[in-house]
């Protein structure tokens, strides 16, 4: 049985309340840290303008769009304030010893089979 966290960088590739971009079978995927070092991954586009979340301002447990200032949460995936929507959010993991970091994608996975079926 093969695992279903894969290894996409170090926790020192993304810069304190920055994020990076990862490319999947399910699309982009931004990647942010806080400046606590907690990490979270979503789609990498803005459910309201489709802007790439990976460019906003990460604060807080929160993002916020480039292209129109809306904030989302990095833990639920859902939009702050007036606008409503919602991103997806993958599960994410770092190894306290080595800092890699770990993505994911085995619930999308299954809720596509789910879907397909």
């Amino acid at each position: 049985m093969t695992s279903s966290w894969h290894r996409i960088g170090l926790l020192t590739d993304i810069p304190r309340r920055g994020a990076r971009c990862v490319v999947t079978p399910l699309g982009r995927i931004a990647v942010f840290r806080t400046a606590e070092d907690r990490i979270f991954a979503t789609e990498d586009r803005c459910p309201h303008k489709g802007g790439p979340l990976s460019e906003g301002i990460v604060h807080d447990s929160s993002v916020t769009c480039p292209l129109h200032n809306a904030v989302i949460s990095l833990t639920s995936g859902e939009m702050r304030g007036p606008d409503e929507g919602r991103v997806r959010v993958f599960a994410v993991r770092v190894d306290p010893l080595t800092e890699v970091i770990e993505l994911s994608l085995a619930e999308q996975v299954a809720e596509l089979h789910e879907a397909a079926e």
